[in-house]
């Protein structure tokens, strides 16, 4: 099943439930609010539609939703990366590289893990 393409608030959901396997709505919620305003409606109306397009599903736990990732975070990292890069770079892996390179603050450790990869990579 190819990854669907998921909004920013969506893809925090996802992070969460990554992160724990499963949680209720209202766990969800408090998680995401270490990290900015949302309200719990919110959240709802975002986990049924990333139930809609595949992207997790729920159980029943007494009156309590659980819900759990359906994709994994690996498919929806490599389907947006893919798209990102179509989109805004033409398809040049290439020139996403040179972008960062010229354009972020790299520390000298996330520098050498580039290189390290750059170098592992057969011809």
């Amino acid at each position: 099943m190819a990854a669907p393409k998921l909004g920013a608030m969506q893809l925090r959901i996802m992070r969460v439930l990554w992160r724990r396997g499963e949680a209720a709505a209202g766990a969800i919620t408090e998680d995401l609010r270490k990290e900015m305003r949302v309200a719990h409606s919110t959240v709802q109306t975002l986990l049924r539609q990333l139930e809609e397009k595949g992207a997790v599903a729920h159980a029943t736990r007494g009156r309590e939703f659980l819900w759990r990732a359906r994709i994994e975070e690996d498919k929806v990292t490599s389907s947006a990366t893919r798209r990102f890069v179509k989109d805004v770079f033409e398809g040049s892996a290439f020139g996403l590289v040179a972008h960062l390179l010229k354009n972020e603050k790299l520390t000298g450790e996330e520098f050498a893990r580039i290189r390290d990869l750059i170098d592992k990579e057969p011809s």
